[in-house]
């Protein structure tokens, strides 16, 4: 489990009294299971022992809190793996999970307790305390079985008692030991647990967590209470590392004065689903488990795990397409028996398993292999929670557009493609656009299929148990999602500082549908476009308002003030971009160039009211021809000038024979050319087809002084190495032609090297030298 920090004075170091000798601290009292948490071996222990004695009351290791929330564990639509999601009120980002599986010994205990009608309560320190704590007092994520020995260094209980046994590996020690064991003595394993911690505490005391003593205060006062209630008919779950704490002989007004001046703040408590891939230690939640899916099957298996096991991952394996046969499946189950007698092991552990998968049923290879651990080692399952748990209105809000648009959450990335002239589609696409403006990342938008216009949309869709946390955060903002997202809109207007953020946020209100937040936006990106002076954030602004402009139209959104702003910064857009680039050097260039292609992008999707193509046509010109501009912003509008139509062939010729004259220099030269004919505007393809304009680069080149040329060099490098393979190829057989020589329509007669017509005589000399070669009968 996840536990927060506590914000307490360390209390002194108490060391464990007299190791107890079972699972009881003393004969007739309360049962005392020392677990570890989400271990199926415990698991299946707690529910033998819960079974045997059949307690009146159990008490669970959690939020004290969570006690009204305990009957819910059996609703019919609660599944785990859940958790209990703790959050202070005021703070919603100040939260904690207590995450349980199905093969927790927790929730065993919980379902047990229910279903016999035994009292169920959490025993561990309030929520209210945790979440009040002091964030860097102690680390925040220990589960209760670490410690830290007198030196100042941590170390893990279970690894320090499996090399105690001689193992290396903490978790092949407790798989032999407790998950692997056979049928016996359901007790045992608790005896010895409870031993080996009383040692461990007599050595290590609080074990470097100070709250924890703080913590075993609390659960001792808790345990005390229900003996008074239940008698000795009471049990006890949880992490080992406390059962010595709850066996000390300490009065009630020590353990108060521990808890005394604790500080505290108002939480709201519930359940949420979670993912088995989230109680795997690389999530970075610390559950304590890295094959959740391996202990599912190990606690669900009636019988032969193994076989079951081996089974599974050849469904898997077959669904990919790869050939797996019954017989594979005998021979890997084989293998993993003898594996195990060989290792001296009880039974086939994970090691076992995974290496005869690997062996028999991937072939030795890793790449499936991969596959197996992320879908059945790990897995994707995610749990659910009945609609009668306590959610923010926010969130009950969410659960009913989910629903009503059947979007339901789930733990693995798939991908949803919506048509926008469909009204479920577009209902979808709008509540995705506003939950991303509220900061709950439930879906990103992807690539989507090329040429199929503006009214398709393509999202990743992915749901983290954090994003509970998320929607409580964001529901300060409002009780549904479009209010929580219109109020969050206008206050991002009023906050945000550049014209930038402004158009973002208005095409951000225009996707999510907020047609009341539009009027908010538009003052303040108004009022920010009538201030700001700088035509490169006026260009970098403009293509936002253009997608927008075309989204609104697609989704009948009125944008008709937008598009008047939009007008109103193209206009001032022409008039300062000619001086702007004036004079500029060749770094500041380059971010200046694709401003220009995004603002020529922008304007082609822009109505033509007043006449602004032509004013930018104008501009474009004014760029193209003045010798102040930057050889990489002139070719670049000589460029777009020629893709538009608004320059004819010999127009393009004349301005790149100007730009590659002798009279210019070698750098601004191939600058030039990099604009002109860069990879991503389709240069190479332009220059394999007009052999004119081939002509005239490879003229300049061959002109370049010996002196320069190693200075040109890297820039026309630059250009020529972005092109794709097949031009680069074109171009090169071009070349080794000599200029003039060849290309689709070419005629150049007179090259030098070269005749008018082929010489068939000599073409037809290498005929009989070519049949030998082939073996092929020369032609009478």
């Amino acid at each position: 489990m996840t536990f927060s920090s506590s914000a307490v004075a360390p209390p002194p170091a108490t060391t464990a009294p007299s190791v107890p000798r079972g699972p009881r601290v003393d004969p007739g009292g309360p049962l005392l299971l020392g677990v570890r948490h989400h271990g199926p071996g415990s698991a299946r222990g707690v529910r033998a022992v819960l079974e045997a004695e059949r307690p009146a009351a159990v008490l669970i290791e959690g939020p004290a809190e969570a006690d009204a929330l305990v009957e819910l564990a059996a609703d019919p639509d609660m599944r785990p793996p859940v958790a209990l999601l703790a959050h202070a009120v005021d703070d919603p980002g100040r939260a904690a999970f207590w995450p349980m599986a199905e093969f927790s010994p927790e929730w065993v205990a919980i379902r047990w307790a229910l279903d016999r009608g035994a009292a169920v309560r959490f025993f561990d320190l309030p929520a209210a305390h945790t979440l009040a704590a002091d964030p860097t007092w102690d680390d925040g994520e220990g589960e209760g079985e670490e410690g830290v020995a007198g030196d100042g260094a941590r170390i893990d209980p279970v690894a320090e008692l499996a090399g105690a046994a001689g193992y290396e590996d903490a978790e092949r020690w407790w798989e032999d030991v407790v998950e692997l064991r056979g049928d016996g003595d359901p007790a045992a394993p608790f005896r010895a647990l409870a031993e080996a911690m009383g040692a461990l505490r007599e050595a290590y005391g609080h074990g470097g967590h100070p709250r924890d003593l703080v913590r075993e205060a609390y659960m001792r006062l808790r345990l005390r209470a229900a003996r008074k209630e239940f008698g000795d008919s009471v049990a006890v779950v949880c992490g080992a590392w406390h059962v010595p704490a709850l066996t000390l002989r300490t009065t009630v007004a020590a353990d108060r004065a521990l808890l005394k001046g604790l500080p505290k703040v108002r939480t709201g408590t519930t359940w949420v689903p979670w993912t088995h891939r989230r109680l795997a230690r690389r999530s970075g939640y610390g559950a304590g488990i890295d094959a959740p899916g391996w202990y599912a099957h190990l606690f669900t298996a009636p019988d032969r795990p193994v076989e079951r096991w081996m089974t599974e991952v050849a469904g898997l394996l077959r669904a990919e397409d790869h050939p797996v046969s019954p017989a594979h499946v005998i021979e890997a189950v084989r293998l993993a028996g003898t594996l195990a007698a060989l290792r001296g092991r009880p039974r086939p552990g994970l090691d076992e398993t995974t290496d005869a998968v690997r062996a028999v049923l991937c072939e030795g290879s890793d790449a499936p292999l991969a596959l197996v651990r992320d879908r059945l080692v790990v897995g994707d399952v995610l749990g659910a929670v009945p609609e009668g748990a306590p959610a923010v209105p926010l969130q009950r809000d969410l659960t009913r557009r989910q629903r009503s648009l059947r979007l339901r959450p789930e733990a693995q990335d798939r991908e949803l493609a919506l048509d926008l002239r469909k009204e479920t589609d577009a209902d979808r696409s709008r509540l995705l656009h506003r939950l991303r403006l509220l900061g709950v990342h439930w879906g990103a938008p992807a690539p989507g299929r090329a040429g199929t216009g503006t009214f398709r949309e393509t999202w990743r869709l992915r749901w983290e148990p954090e994003l509970h946390v998320r929607v409580a955060e964001a529901g300060v903002w409002g009780t549904t999602v479009e209010a929580a997202a219109t109020a969050r809109a206008e206050a991002r207007a009023v906050a945000a500082t550049t014209l930038t953020d402004i158009t973002a946020l208005a095409e951000d209100c225009l996707l999510a549908g907020l047609a009341g937040a539009l009027p908010a936006v538009m003052r303040a990106l108004a009022d920010r476009a009538a201030l700001d002076t700088d035509v490169t954030h006026l260009a970098r602004a403009l293509p936002a308002l253009a997608r927008a402009l075309r989204y609104g139209d697609v989704r009948g959104t009125g944008t008709a003030a937008l598009g008047e702003v939009a007008a109103g910064l193209a206009e001032r857009i022409c008039v300062g971009l000619p001086p702007a680039c004036a004079g500029l050097d060749a770094d500041a260039a380059a971010p200046l160039r694709e401003r220009i292609e995004e603002v020529h992008q922008a304007l082609g999707l822009l109505p033509d009211a007043g006449g602004t193509r032509e004013r930018w046509t104008g501009v474009l010109h004014r760029l193209a021809t003045h010798d102040r501009v930057p050889g990489l912003l002139r070719g670049r509008a000589a460029r777009l000038l020629l893709d538009g139509g608004r320059i004819p062939d010999d127009g393009a010729a004349l301005l790149m024979g100007r730009a590659l004259s002798p009279g210019a220099r070698p750098p601004d030269a191939a600058a030039w050319i990099e604009g002109f004919a860069g990879a991503a505007s389709g240069g190479g393809l332009l220059l394999v087809h007009d052999e004119r304009l081939r002509g005239l680069v490879d003229a300049w080149l061959a002109s370049v002084p010996a002196e320069t040329f190693t200075d040109v060099l890297p820039l026309l490098r630059r250009t020529f190495a972005a092109y794709e393979p097949g031009v680069r190829r074109a171009l090169g057989e071009l070349a080794a032609r000599a200029p003039g020589a060849g290309g689709p329509g070419a005629s150049a007669p007179g090259v030098p090297g070269f005749a008018p017509d082929p010489d068939r005589e000599r073409a037809d000399a290498v005929l009989p030298l070519l049949h030998l070669v082939l073996g092929t009968e020369v032609p009478a």
